[in-house]
Protein backbone atom coordinates (compact mmCIF):
# COMPACT_ATOMS: atom_id res chain seq x y z
CA UNK A 1 0.00 0.00 0.00
CA UNK A 2 1.21 3.50 -0.91
CA UNK A 3 2.00 5.91 2.42
CA UNK A 4 -1.41 7.75 1.05
CA UNK A 5 -3.46 4.65 1.26
CA UNK A 6 -2.10 3.88 4.62
CA UNK A 7 -2.34 6.81 6.30
CA UNK A 8 -5.96 6.82 4.99
CA UNK A 9 -6.68 4.10 6.52
CA UNK A 10 -5.40 4.98 9.91
CA UNK A 11 -7.17 7.79 10.15
CA UNK A 12 -10.15 5.94 9.75
CA UNK A 13 -9.23 3.74 12.81
CA UNK A 14 -8.49 6.81 14.52
CA UNK A 15 -12.00 7.43 14.52
CA UNK A 16 -12.07 10.34 11.26
CA UNK A 17 -14.89 9.92 8.99
CA UNK A 18 -13.35 11.23 5.95
CA UNK A 19 -9.69 12.24 4.66
CA UNK A 20 -8.22 13.76 1.69
CA UNK A 21 -5.15 15.84 0.64
CA UNK A 22 -4.49 18.87 -1.06
CA UNK A 23 -2.20 21.03 -1.83
CA UNK A 24 -1.20 25.03 0.15
CA UNK A 25 -1.90 26.09 -3.51
CA UNK A 26 -4.84 24.71 -4.98
CA UNK A 27 -7.25 27.72 -3.62
CA UNK A 28 -5.25 29.96 -5.62
CA UNK A 29 -8.77 32.96 -5.05
CA UNK A 30 -8.94 32.27 -1.14
CA UNK A 31 -7.08 35.76 -0.04
CA UNK A 32 -8.94 37.53 -2.73
CA UNK A 33 -12.51 36.07 -1.74
CA UNK A 34 -11.33 36.66 2.31
CA UNK A 35 -10.26 40.13 1.71
CA UNK A 36 -13.77 40.81 -0.28
CA UNK A 37 -15.44 39.52 2.91
CA UNK A 38 -13.78 41.97 5.25
CA UNK A 39 -13.99 45.06 2.98
CA UNK A 40 -18.06 44.34 3.19
CA UNK A 41 -17.81 44.27 6.64
CA UNK A 42 -19.44 40.93 6.62
CA UNK A 43 -16.66 39.90 9.51
CA UNK A 44 -18.91 41.88 11.63
CA UNK A 45 -16.21 42.33 14.84
CA UNK A 46 -13.75 39.71 14.40
CA UNK A 47 -10.83 41.89 14.08
CA UNK A 48 -8.63 38.47 14.39
CA UNK A 49 -10.45 37.60 10.74
CA UNK A 50 -8.86 40.73 8.91
CA UNK A 51 -5.99 41.04 11.42
CA UNK A 52 -4.36 37.68 10.06
CA UNK A 53 -5.88 37.79 6.56
CA UNK A 54 -2.55 37.28 5.00
CA UNK A 55 -2.32 33.97 6.85
CA UNK A 56 -5.41 33.17 6.04
CA UNK A 57 -6.04 33.41 2.46
CA UNK A 58 -2.40 31.86 1.59
CA UNK A 59 -1.84 28.49 3.41
CA UNK A 60 1.66 28.95 1.98
CA UNK A 61 2.33 31.91 3.91
CA UNK A 62 1.39 30.31 7.18
CA UNK A 63 4.61 27.88 6.92
CA UNK A 64 6.18 27.75 3.54
CA UNK A 65 7.73 24.44 4.09
CA UNK A 66 4.21 22.86 3.72
CA UNK A 67 3.78 20.44 0.55
CA UNK A 68 0.79 18.42 1.77
CA UNK A 69 -2.43 19.67 3.65
CA UNK A 70 -4.29 16.56 4.92
CA UNK A 71 -7.93 17.18 5.96
CA UNK A 72 -9.71 15.51 7.69
CA UNK A 73 -13.63 14.88 9.13
CA UNK A 74 -15.11 14.35 12.25
CA UNK A 75 -18.85 13.73 12.65
CA UNK A 76 -21.27 14.94 15.41
CA UNK A 77 -24.50 13.53 13.58
CA UNK A 78 -27.00 14.52 16.58
CA UNK A 79 -28.93 11.62 17.73
CA UNK A 80 -32.28 13.71 17.92
CA UNK A 81 -34.48 16.50 16.07
CA UNK A 82 -32.63 19.91 16.81
CA UNK A 83 -35.25 21.43 15.47
CA UNK A 84 -37.57 20.29 18.55
CA UNK A 85 -36.79 22.16 21.13
CA UNK A 86 -37.33 25.73 19.13
CA UNK A 87 -40.41 24.86 20.29
CA UNK A 88 -40.08 24.78 23.57
CA UNK A 89 -40.25 28.66 24.28
CA UNK A 90 -39.53 27.70 28.34
CA UNK A 91 -36.27 25.97 27.25
CA UNK A 92 -33.05 27.09 25.52
CA UNK A 93 -31.83 25.94 22.16
CA UNK A 94 -27.64 25.12 22.28
CA UNK A 95 -26.01 24.29 19.07
CA UNK A 96 -25.76 20.63 18.70
CA UNK A 97 -22.17 20.36 18.57
CA UNK A 98 -21.99 22.37 22.00
CA UNK A 99 -23.84 20.24 23.82
CA UNK A 100 -20.92 18.09 25.64
CA UNK A 101 -17.02 18.37 25.36
CA UNK A 102 -15.19 20.60 23.21
CA UNK A 103 -14.48 19.49 20.11
CA UNK A 104 -11.10 21.39 19.78
CA UNK A 105 -9.47 19.40 22.33
CA UNK A 106 -11.00 15.77 20.90
CA UNK A 107 -10.16 16.56 17.59
CA UNK A 108 -6.51 17.89 18.28
CA UNK A 109 -5.48 14.54 20.29
CA UNK A 110 -6.53 12.56 17.19
CA UNK A 111 -4.70 14.58 14.71
CA UNK A 112 -1.36 14.82 17.03
CA UNK A 113 -1.80 11.07 17.18
CA UNK A 114 -1.93 10.49 13.39
CA UNK A 115 0.74 13.22 12.72
CA UNK A 116 2.77 10.88 15.11
CA UNK A 117 1.82 8.11 12.87
CA UNK A 118 3.45 9.87 10.08
CA UNK A 119 6.15 10.47 10.92
CA UNK A 120 7.02 6.64 12.41
CA UNK A 121 6.12 5.95 8.70
CA UNK A 122 7.75 8.59 6.42
CA UNK A 123 10.83 9.41 8.90
CA UNK A 124 11.97 11.55 11.63
CA UNK A 125 12.80 14.38 9.23
CA UNK A 126 9.23 14.43 8.17
CA UNK A 127 7.44 17.96 9.78
CA UNK A 128 3.71 18.63 10.77
CA UNK A 129 1.37 21.35 12.15
CA UNK A 130 -2.37 20.31 12.88
CA UNK A 131 -4.86 23.01 13.33
CA UNK A 132 -8.49 22.70 14.44
CA UNK A 133 -10.34 26.04 14.01
CA UNK A 134 -8.47 28.38 16.19
CA UNK A 135 -5.28 29.08 13.52
CA UNK A 136 -5.70 31.34 10.55
CA UNK A 137 -6.72 28.25 8.18
CA UNK A 138 -9.70 28.35 5.68
CA UNK A 139 -10.43 24.76 6.83
CA UNK A 140 -14.07 24.81 4.58
CA UNK A 141 -12.29 25.38 1.07
CA UNK A 142 -9.12 23.77 1.50
CA UNK A 143 -11.55 20.72 2.69
CA UNK A 144 -13.55 21.12 -0.56
CA UNK A 145 -10.19 21.26 -2.71
CA UNK A 146 -9.29 17.82 -0.72
CA UNK A 147 -12.62 15.82 -1.72
CA UNK A 148 -14.53 15.78 1.43
CA UNK A 149 -16.89 17.57 -0.09
CA UNK A 150 -18.36 21.16 -1.01
CA UNK A 151 -19.06 24.39 0.56
CA UNK A 152 -23.05 24.38 0.34
CA UNK A 153 -25.43 27.83 -0.09
CA UNK A 154 -25.16 28.08 3.45
CA UNK A 155 -20.86 28.00 3.28
CA UNK A 156 -20.65 24.85 5.43
CA UNK A 157 -19.22 21.77 3.96
CA UNK A 158 -21.72 19.21 2.64
CA UNK A 159 -20.80 15.63 1.89
CA UNK A 160 -22.66 12.83 0.24
CA UNK A 161 -21.59 10.58 2.08
CA UNK A 162 -21.56 12.30 5.28
CA UNK A 163 -24.41 15.09 5.42
CA UNK A 164 -22.71 18.71 6.70
CA UNK A 165 -22.42 17.44 10.68
CA UNK A 166 -19.02 17.13 11.23
CA UNK A 167 -15.64 19.23 11.90
CA UNK A 168 -13.11 19.74 10.06
CA UNK A 169 -9.33 19.15 11.15
CA UNK A 170 -6.00 19.50 9.38
CA UNK A 171 -2.58 18.51 9.27
CA UNK A 172 0.20 20.30 7.01
CA UNK A 173 3.38 18.38 6.63
CA UNK A 174 6.33 18.54 4.67
CA UNK A 175 5.44 14.90 3.03
CA UNK A 176 4.28 14.71 -0.55
CA UNK A 177 1.56 13.09 -0.80
CA UNK A 178 -0.70 12.47 -4.37
CA UNK A 179 -3.66 15.39 -3.93
CA UNK A 180 -7.24 14.21 -4.05
CA UNK A 181 -9.75 15.64 -7.34
CA UNK A 182 -12.28 18.68 -5.43
CA UNK A 183 -15.52 18.12 -4.87
CA UNK A 184 -18.04 19.19 -6.62
CA UNK A 185 -21.30 21.53 -6.00
CA UNK A 186 -24.19 19.15 -6.05
CA UNK A 187 -26.96 21.67 -4.38
CA UNK A 188 -29.12 21.85 -7.37
CA UNK A 189 -31.87 23.96 -6.85
CA UNK A 190 -32.44 23.54 -3.50
CA UNK A 191 -32.96 26.73 -1.10
CA UNK A 192 -33.68 25.25 1.95
CA UNK A 193 -30.78 26.66 3.93
CA UNK A 194 -31.00 29.89 3.27
CA UNK A 195 -35.31 30.09 3.28
CA UNK A 196 -35.40 28.84 6.68
CA UNK A 197 -32.53 31.11 8.36
CA UNK A 198 -34.46 33.36 11.06
CA UNK A 199 -32.56 36.45 10.52
CA UNK A 200 -31.87 36.28 6.86
CA UNK A 201 -27.85 36.49 7.03
CA UNK A 202 -27.20 34.94 3.96
CA UNK A 203 -27.25 37.80 1.54
CA UNK A 204 -27.35 35.44 -1.79
CA UNK A 205 -26.25 31.46 -2.03
CA UNK A 206 -22.83 30.98 -0.88
CA UNK A 207 -23.12 33.91 0.96
CA UNK A 208 -22.94 34.83 4.43
CA UNK A 209 -23.08 38.20 6.30
CA UNK A 210 -21.84 37.30 9.63
CA UNK A 211 -23.25 39.84 11.70
CA UNK A 212 -26.92 38.92 11.30
CA UNK A 213 -26.04 35.09 11.67
CA UNK A 214 -27.30 33.78 14.82
CA UNK A 215 -23.97 31.70 15.77
CA UNK A 216 -22.01 34.75 15.77
CA UNK A 217 -24.52 36.82 17.37
CA UNK A 218 -24.71 34.62 20.38
CA UNK A 219 -21.49 33.66 20.75
CA UNK A 220 -18.78 35.99 18.98
CA UNK A 221 -20.43 39.52 19.28
CA UNK A 222 -19.39 41.02 22.65
CA UNK A 223 -21.73 44.16 22.74
CA UNK A 224 -25.76 44.00 22.55
CA UNK A 225 -27.58 42.57 20.09
CA UNK A 226 -29.36 44.80 17.72
CA UNK A 227 -32.93 45.02 19.32
CA UNK A 228 -34.25 44.37 15.61
CA UNK A 229 -32.73 41.55 15.65
CA UNK A 230 -33.35 39.72 19.56
CA UNK A 231 -36.93 38.61 19.12
CA UNK A 232 -35.87 36.50 15.81
CA UNK A 233 -33.17 34.76 18.37
CA UNK A 234 -36.36 33.34 19.65
CA UNK A 235 -34.42 30.42 22.53
CA UNK A 236 -31.57 29.99 20.79
CA UNK A 237 -28.62 31.04 23.50
CA UNK A 238 -25.19 29.38 21.86
CA UNK A 239 -25.34 29.05 17.90
CA UNK A 240 -27.72 28.28 15.66
CA UNK A 241 -28.71 24.69 13.92
CA UNK A 242 -30.69 25.55 11.00
CA UNK A 243 -29.25 25.57 8.28
CA UNK A 244 -27.58 21.87 8.94
CA UNK A 245 -30.74 20.73 9.96
CA UNK A 246 -32.81 21.37 7.29
CA UNK A 247 -30.19 20.12 4.61
CA UNK A 248 -31.80 17.15 2.39
CA UNK A 249 -28.40 15.89 2.07
CA UNK A 250 -28.54 14.82 5.66
CA UNK A 251 -30.68 11.76 4.90
CA UNK A 252 -27.28 10.62 4.23
CA UNK A 253 -25.66 11.77 7.51
CA UNK A 254 -22.88 9.35 9.00
CA UNK A 255 -23.64 8.89 12.77
CA UNK A 256 -21.17 9.50 15.22
CA UNK A 257 -19.21 6.86 16.93
CA UNK A 258 -17.57 9.71 19.40
CA UNK A 259 -19.32 9.36 23.03
CA UNK A 260 -18.12 12.40 24.15
CA UNK A 261 -20.44 14.45 21.53
CA UNK A 262 -23.46 13.17 22.29
CA UNK A 263 -25.63 15.77 24.28
CA UNK A 264 -25.57 15.81 27.85
CA UNK A 265 -28.99 15.65 29.31
CA UNK A 266 -29.05 19.07 31.00
CA UNK A 267 -27.69 20.71 27.59
CA UNK A 268 -30.36 18.95 25.33
CA UNK A 269 -32.99 21.53 26.27
CA UNK A 270 -32.15 23.12 29.46
CA UNK A 271 -34.89 25.67 31.77
CA UNK A 272 -33.80 29.01 30.95
CA UNK A 273 -34.74 30.00 34.18
CA UNK A 274 -32.58 27.70 35.68
CA UNK A 275 -29.55 28.95 33.67
CA UNK A 276 -30.49 32.29 34.40
CA UNK A 277 -29.51 31.46 37.93
CA UNK A 278 -26.16 30.24 37.40
CA UNK A 279 -23.50 32.89 39.17
CA UNK A 280 -19.72 32.54 38.26
CA UNK A 281 -19.07 29.68 39.81
CA UNK A 282 -22.16 27.78 38.58
CA UNK A 283 -21.25 28.90 35.20
CA UNK A 284 -17.68 27.28 35.53
CA UNK A 285 -18.60 24.67 37.00
CA UNK A 286 -21.35 23.56 34.95
CA UNK A 287 -19.75 24.47 31.78
CA UNK A 288 -16.08 23.13 32.06
CA UNK A 289 -14.84 21.49 29.13
CA UNK A 290 -17.38 22.51 27.16
CA UNK A 291 -17.02 25.42 24.03
CA UNK A 292 -19.40 27.24 25.94
CA UNK A 293 -17.39 28.30 28.65
CA UNK A 294 -15.05 30.65 26.76
CA UNK A 295 -17.58 33.83 26.14
CA UNK A 296 -18.21 33.76 30.03
CA UNK A 297 -20.90 34.10 32.03
CA UNK A 298 -22.15 37.48 31.32
CA UNK A 299 -22.61 36.94 27.48
CA UNK A 300 -24.26 33.51 28.40
CA UNK A 301 -26.67 35.15 29.93
CA UNK A 302 -26.90 38.18 27.83
CA UNK A 303 -28.29 35.33 25.21
CA UNK A 304 -30.59 33.82 27.96
CA UNK A 305 -32.07 36.96 28.64
CA UNK A 306 -33.17 37.42 25.19
CA UNK A 307 -34.80 33.90 25.22
CA UNK A 308 -36.51 34.91 28.44
CA UNK A 309 -37.72 38.14 26.86
CA UNK A 310 -39.12 36.13 23.66
CA UNK A 311 -40.51 33.47 25.38
CA UNK A 312 -42.77 36.39 27.84
CA UNK A 313 -43.49 34.05 30.66
CA UNK A 314 -44.03 36.08 34.08
CA UNK A 315 -42.85 33.26 36.17
CA UNK A 316 -38.96 34.00 35.08
CA UNK A 317 -39.81 37.70 35.92
CA UNK A 318 -37.87 36.65 39.59
CA UNK A 319 -34.53 35.20 37.75
CA UNK A 320 -34.08 38.60 35.96
CA UNK A 321 -34.53 40.95 38.48
CA UNK A 322 -31.55 40.36 40.39
CA UNK A 323 -29.73 40.72 36.38
CA UNK A 324 -30.55 44.41 36.47
CA UNK A 325 -28.45 45.21 38.85
CA UNK A 326 -25.21 43.20 37.52
CA UNK A 327 -21.96 45.17 37.14
CA UNK A 328 -21.68 44.04 33.19
CA UNK A 329 -23.63 46.86 31.22
CA UNK A 330 -24.38 44.29 28.21
CA UNK A 331 -26.13 42.29 30.41
CA UNK A 332 -28.08 44.77 32.32
CA UNK A 333 -29.48 46.15 29.13
CA UNK A 334 -30.70 42.38 27.99
CA UNK A 335 -32.18 41.73 31.44
CA UNK A 336 -34.38 45.33 31.24
CA UNK A 337 -35.35 44.32 27.69
CA UNK A 338 -36.43 41.14 28.55
CA UNK A 339 -38.46 42.74 31.51
CA UNK A 340 -39.73 45.40 29.53
CA UNK A 341 -41.01 42.74 27.42
CA UNK A 342 -42.40 40.45 29.92
CA UNK A 343 -44.11 43.27 31.82
CA UNK A 344 -46.26 44.51 28.53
Amino acid sequence: MSLYDRMKAQALAEGFSGFGVTRPDAVPELAERLARFVAEGRHGDMDWMAERMHWRGDPAALWPEARSLVMLAETYTPEHDPMAVLDQPDRAAISVYAQNRDYHDIVKKRLKRLGRWLIDEAGADTEIKVFVDTAPVMEKPLAQAAGLGWQGKHTNLLSRDLGNWFFLGAIFTTVELPPDAPGQENCGSCTACLDICPTGAFPAPFQLDARRCISYLTIEHKGPVDEDLRPLLGNRIYGCDDCLAICPWNKFAAQSHEARYKARDDLAAPKLGDLARLDDTGFREKFSGSPIKRIGRARFLRNVCYAIGNAGDPTHLPVIEPLIIDENPVLVDAAKWAKALISK
